[in-house]
């Protein structure tokens, strides 16, 4: 794992305490595109489950991600897809 996808499980976990995280590095699809960068880690799939997300819905989830990430997303990070859910929650 890369020193972006650790900064990411880092201030995601301190955030919200998910009880499931995955950050996928998905930059290798994304070669020669727009925001690729040599050595990847500039675009992510994301899927944190978390108690924090109970009663709100989907835009305020994601932007309680984008905020808890905005130092990533103006610098390293290009693209990121966000699934974020409560527990129990279905895919």
């Amino acid at each position: 794992m890369g020193a972006v996808a650790q900064s990411i499980r880092a201030k995601l976990s301190a955030a919200f305490s998910p009880t499931r995280l995955e950050v996928e590095d998905d930059s290798a699809r994304h070669h020669g595109h727009a925001g690729s960068r040599p050595g990847g880690e500039s675009h992510f799939n994301l899927v944190i489950e978390s108690p924090h997300f109970e009663g709100l819905n989907r835009v305020q989830r994601q932007r309680a991600v984008l905020a808890a990430l905005a130092e990533e997303l103006a610098g390293p990070v290009h693209a990121l897809s966000i699934s974020a859910r409560a527990p129990g929650e279905a895919a």
